[in-house]
């Protein structure tokens, strides 16, 4: 960089990291995500570190924007090809939360198949006694076939895991030859019929958009749970609501949603055997540590001119 560049942060990093790139940067954090806000500040900078859903027309007010790196992996926070056709360079961090993910979906998992939660709560207000009978049903996991939705680094790593909790896995996906030895290639039919354990990690596109419809959730075992950590529009929320209070199925967690973030008045807070959480499935201390590091070392390597391996458009580059 032959000038100190101003790098555009939505939300704030790591200070570790922050600390690092003001070293080098003039450093911005956006006081809220607001299109209006957003698009208000990205005039002047020179790169963008991407945690929010951007407008799509944001890139018609960079003027001298150089790169766009996300703070994480999915892109459909990005306007990807709007950045391609400005010929801005758009890069991700592959893996940077995989770990954190997998266990979320492990925790989900035992969240309903153990219920502690309710057994906690059961133990402090009513006692040993009206507590102890809320372990009878609770079921184990060993035997029981996980269905997974896109196998991509997080599907991957999670039939690992469950291979080592004695589950057998299936998975849904367009590249069924990649699979590894001990998952099968199952249809969509297959899936949702035979599985246990159903997550959904795949990407957002015009294929997945409602891919889990109200005919896939009825075909789903009374015992089922599925768990979303796709992105909301993947999965036909009405679906999931109108089977869990039908009792059709036996739980479902939502880590992503239709519109975020929830106001509190949607149809989900009054729905029961539904775990809520804020988006945060790829949140833990560890990970953002690593994608707040991994965010700062790319968005500096393009500045400075160095072509990165992480580039999702490296068409901009020739």
């Amino acid at each position: 960089m032959n000038k100190r560049c101003k790098v555009l942060l939505t939300n704030p990093i790591h200070p570790e990291f922050h600390q690092a790139l003001s070293e080098g940067c003039d450093v911005v954090v956006a006081p809220d995500t607001k299109p209006e806000t957003l698009k208000g500040l990205i005039s002047d900078c020179d790169g963008l570190i991407v945690r929010c859903q951007l407008p799509q027309d944001i890139f018609d007010e960079a003027h001298q924007l150089k790169a766009v790196v996300r703070h994480g992996v999915g892109l459909d926070f990005i306007p990807v090809d709007a950045a391609t056709k400005k010929g801005i360079p758009v890069a991700n961090l592959p893996g940077s939360n995989t770990n954190a993910v997998v266990e979320y979906c492990l925790a989900a998992i035992f969240h309903f198949r153990r219920r502690l939660g309710l057994i906690d709560s059961e133990l402090r207000g009513q006692g040993w006694v009206k507590a102890r009978p809320l372990a009878d049903p609770s079921t184990e996991i060993a035997n029981t076939t996980l269905g997974i939705i896109g196998f991509g680094s997080i599907g991957s790593k999670l039939a690992k895991a469950a291979t080592g909790l004695q589950m057998q896995t299936i998975a849904l996906t367009r590249r069924p030859e990649g699979l590894p030895s001990g998952v099968r290639s199952a249809t969509k039919t297959e899936l949702f019929s035979q599985s246990d354990v159903i997550v959904v990690c795949c990407p957002l596109n015009e294929e997945t958009r409602g891919l889990v419809d109200e005919n896939s959730v009825s075909m789903m075992k009374p015992n089922a749970i599925l768990i979303n950590i796709a992105r909301g529009p993947v999965v036909d929320t009405r679906a999931i609501i109108d089977a869990l209070k039908a009792g059709k199925i036996a739980g479902a967690a939502m880590d992503v949603h239709d519109q975020q973030p929830l106001s509190g008045q949607e149809p989900v807070f009054d729905c029961p055997n539904l775990l809520l959480t804020p988006h945060i499935a790829s949140i833990t201390a560890s990970s953002m540590r690593g994608m707040s590091e991994g965010s700062v070392k790319t968005i500096l390597a393009i500045l400075n001119g160095n072509r990165t391996d992480n580039i999702v458009n490296p068409e901009v580059l020739i």
